[in-house]
């Protein structure tokens, strides 16, 4: 009996635009759905107005006094596509190893594609220390990336934020002064917070992500304290409890719940700190019994994902294999596959050797980007709804325009500085991470 080969059918061209997609959306050539048609035009239009812009966090509070960008000139807001893009390539030719351009992975694709280097803020930010030529960095992220650039680059070169609006909703949740009450409430509890028990354990060790302020960054470093990254949090933990009876985690409560859990911390023993309420919304006790204390923060992308969603993905897509980011809930993290950080997902995914269908829950143009570079996969996104980081999507072709010619015409906009009173403490605690290595290297 003879058969007849299977052909499978090459999948239609995926464009990894997220832009498109929202653009397609609002003119009505397509029915999928989006969290705000404000999405579709330019990031300009909200430069003036308080807020995070739309997005995932556009619902949340922004901090008085929160950076703004100004006007950006006309002839940026007025180019095309294509010519902002030729304008570009043009800028970083005549610039060559002058300037260096970061991309973190959740930048629009119309940015990504002129980026020196692509990946997450920790690997962006030691891509930096890897160009010591390079006069200027253009850091195509949010704020709290182009403080940890300069803390890691040298001290002549300009790290440049293309748009100064583009901050961080989560970084914002445990501003300097909050942070600081908070350790003066904890040692009217716990007692001196800078001597050690007869055990040499300190009472409170604080640990920060990432995303956070420098000013966190310098606070942690000034009591003993260091950063993790989302890909770290576990080796930090542990360096953390060597040191410490307890552990200040901030600002993202679900990383620190995620991480502390696989590690066998009880849930009641990770009390919540808000910041509005005395002793964080705790009693004394609880603190007292507390192994790990979370902030009250979030990550407004990260909290869009449900279990709801996966039971969906799974009943649509039998054997589909859900990869979620530490960012989630926890029961969103415990009804996935696996969690893990954004270069962990890309990872995943390029390791497949079979066809295989991924649900992705984290930002949509990393997974609109995983789902076009690897179209022998069915990649898509846990949440159908498209919603893109409030902030990364400040980041637009025409402010990368106007900064790269301001430079080539001898002149440095938007540079951000971190203080040397604020620098000193935050590189220590940077250094205390790059030393707290897991099996002998930093993943």
């Amino acid at each position: 009996m003879s058969t007849t080969p299977l052909t499978l059918q090459p999948r239609p061209e995926i464009d990894p635009s997220v832009d498109h997609v929202i653009q397609a959306i609002v003119s009505g050539a397509s029915t999928d759905a989006t969290c705000t048609t404000d999405l579709a035009v330019g990031p300009w239009d909200f430069d003036t107005r308080p807020g995070y812009g739309p997005g995932s966090s556009m619902g949340d509070v922004i901090p008085t006094g929160a950076p703004r960008q100004g006007e950006l000139p006309r002839e940026y807001r007025d180019a095309s596509d294509d010519e902002l893009d030729a304008r570009i390539r043009a800028a970083k030719a005549t610039l060559g190893d002058r300037v260096v351009v970061l991309g973190h992975f959740y930048q629009r694709e119309e940015v990504v594609r002129h980026a020196d280097y692509v990946g997450d803020s920790f690997q962006l930010a030691n891509a930096a220390k890897d160009r010591p030529e390079a006069e200027a960095i253009v850091f195509c992220g949010v704020h709290f990336m182009a403080e940890t650039a300069d803390l890691l680059s040298r001290p002549e070169q300009a790290v440049i934020l293309p748009n100064l609006a583009a901050g961080c909703s989560m970084a914002d949740m445990a501003d300097i002064d909050q942070v600081e009450e908070c350790w003066e409430q904890l040692e009217d509890v716990l007692g001196d917070l800078e001597t050690p028990d007869a055990e040499g354990l300190l009472p409170v060790i604080p640990v920060t992500y990432m995303n956070s302020s420098a000013a966190i960054k310098g606070f942690v470093g000034r009591h003993g304290g260091i950063v993790c990254t989302s890909s770290n949090a576990r080796t930090v933990l542990e360096w953390a409890f060597a040191r410490g009876r307890r552990v200040l985690f901030f600002p993202d409560q679900h990383l620190g719940r995620n991480t502390a859990k696989a590690m066998g911390v009880p849930l009641e023993q990770m009390p919540m700190w808000n910041p509005r309420r005395p002793l964080g919304g705790s009693t004394a006790e609880q603190l007292e019994d507390s192994r790990v204390i979370l902030w009250h923060g979030f990550c407004s992308v990260h909290r869009r994902f449900s279990v709801d969603q996966i039971d969906k993905a799974r009943a649509e897509h039998p054997g589909v294999r859900v990869i979620v980011h530490p960012e989630c809930p926890m029961d969103v993290v415990d009804a996935a596959d696996e969690a893990g950080s954004t270069d962990i997902i890309r990872k995943a995914i390029a390791a497949a050797t079979e066809p295989t269908t991924f649900a992705i829950g984290t930002e949509i143009n990393l997974v609109q980007r995983l789902a076009a570079q690897y179209p022998q996969h069915e990649i898509f996104c846990l949440d159908p709804v498209v919603c893109p980081c409030s902030t990364m999507y400040r980041i637009h072709p025409g402010y990368l325009a106007w900064v790269l010619e301001s430079l080539v015409a001898g002149s440095v906009v938007n540079r951000i500085t971190v203080p040397a009173d604020v620098a000193e403490p935050a590189t220590v605690a940077l250094e205390r991470m790059l030393a707290a290595k897991p099996n002998g290297a930093v993943k």
